[in-house]
């Protein structure tokens, strides 16, 4: 079912995965209107989106998602809800108070003002993270959403990220204004890359330092499934079609989705390793130090972290559970998806390697200098 003739709501609208759904959107569906909230509107992507936009108009809501006078603006006579926006952290570097003001109360905000509004459909990016993998890194392996696992979160991101998903979820047929009902739903990514991937780029500037040698933070065989960015854009616009379907509306609403593709599974290094290669990037055959002394000395600078809190901004480069990440197989299937609203990556591997490592060349000489 298409969404011809809708207003569409996209928050995080010019974030790496909010400006590629932005884009599809545009590209392949004639909307009435489609709204971008961020808190920075780039007038470089503005401009950009005028080739593209065909009949559709464009409406700019700059500010923050727990303006509430914003949110009425930007929801006012819209149908669908794509939320996209959050605060990412794994490092500890954002106080918890912000991450939970941003992730859940804003997520919460835009839930009832959906609510007053009338929207008929909120579609909320949630993350793997969600999931897992809990603290003492049990592994799961082509999991899907019934797969039991206890995941004792301990990351501040993902809790947040958890109860707001749970706010989403729980919303779903709550009675709006007009009498009708709110469909929600929840897509869960896998870690996501391509062309924009900040973490991508970040891990490319570490080689650079290291004298274009991948520095190794996780083990060969804990291995995950990357989903690239494109095929998560097309599951959000896959999803919004099917919650316009009364039958997918009603197995849909509720429920979240894990969202990967075709990308062979492989460690985190070495997916980084397989993405800048042929750039003239090697990689680390090992850790540079054994796990169980990396762990230790994450712990110690875990404490220090919380010493040094009241008088300095001390973030630790690692610390215990973004090395258990790091350092655990954790991957799952998209067939839920496939069944309930028929999502099928469009983007195989070869092509999404391709326009990853395409991007990261184009942006290679430029860090260099910087660095």
């Amino acid at each position: 079912m298409s969404l011809e003739g809708e207003v569409c709501v996209v928050t995080g609208a010019c974030g790496f995965l909010g400006e590629k759904l932005i884009r599809l959107l545009l590209e392949e569906e004639k909307l009435a209107e489609i709204r971008l909230l961020d808190k920075n509107i780039r007038s470089e992507l503005i401009q950009s989106l005028d080739e593209c936009k065909g009949e559709t108009k464009v409406g700019l809501f700059e500010g923050d998602i727990r303006d509430r006078e914003l949110l009425r603006r930007a929801c006012r006579g819209a149908t669908i809800v794509f939320h996209t926006a959050s605060l990412i952290d794994v490092t500890g570097a954002i106080e918890y108070s912000e991450l939970y003001e941003v992730n859940v109360k804003g997520t919460k905000l835009l839930i009832e003002t959906c609510i007053q509004e009338n929207l008929a459909s909120f579609i909320y990016t949630s993350s793997i993270e969600v999931a897992g993998p809990n603290p003492r890194g049990d592994p799961i392996i082509n999991g899907n959403e019934d797969t039991p696992y206890t995941s004792c979160l301990k990351f501040s991101y993902s809790k947040t990220k958890e109860e707001a998903e749970q706010i989403c979820l729980q919303a779903n047929e709550e009675v709006l204004r007009n009498g009708g009902q709110l469909a929600t739903c929840a897509l869960r990514p896998m870690y996501i890359y391509g062309e924009g991937c900040r973490f991508t780029l970040g891990h490319m500037r570490d080689g650079i330092r290291n004298g274009n040698v991948l520095l190794r933070t996780s083990s060969r065989e804990a291995k995950v499934n990357p989903v690239y960015v494109g095929n998560v854009a097309l599951a959000h616009l896959q999803a919004a079609r099917g919650l316009r379907d009364p039958q997918k509306r009603a197995v849909m609403g509720g429920n979240f989705y894990y969202i990967s593709d075709d990308t062979p599974p492989v460690s985190y290094s070495d997916f980084n390793y397989a993405v800048l290669s042929t750039l003239g990037f090697g990689i680390q055959d090992r850790h540079i130090l054994p796990l169980p002394i990396l762990y230790l000395l994450s712990y110690f600078m875990e404490l220090l972290h919380v010493v040094l809190r009241p008088f300095y901004k001390f973030t630790p480069p690692l610390n215990r559970q973004l090395l258990t990440m790091l350092n655990t197989s954790f991957s799952f299937s998209y067939q839920k998806a496939h069944r309930d609203f028929e999502y099928t990556p469009r983007y195989n591997w070869e092509e999404a390697r391709r326009r990853t490592t395409d991007w990261l060349a184009s942006v290679l000489s430029t860090e260099r200098q910087r660095i």
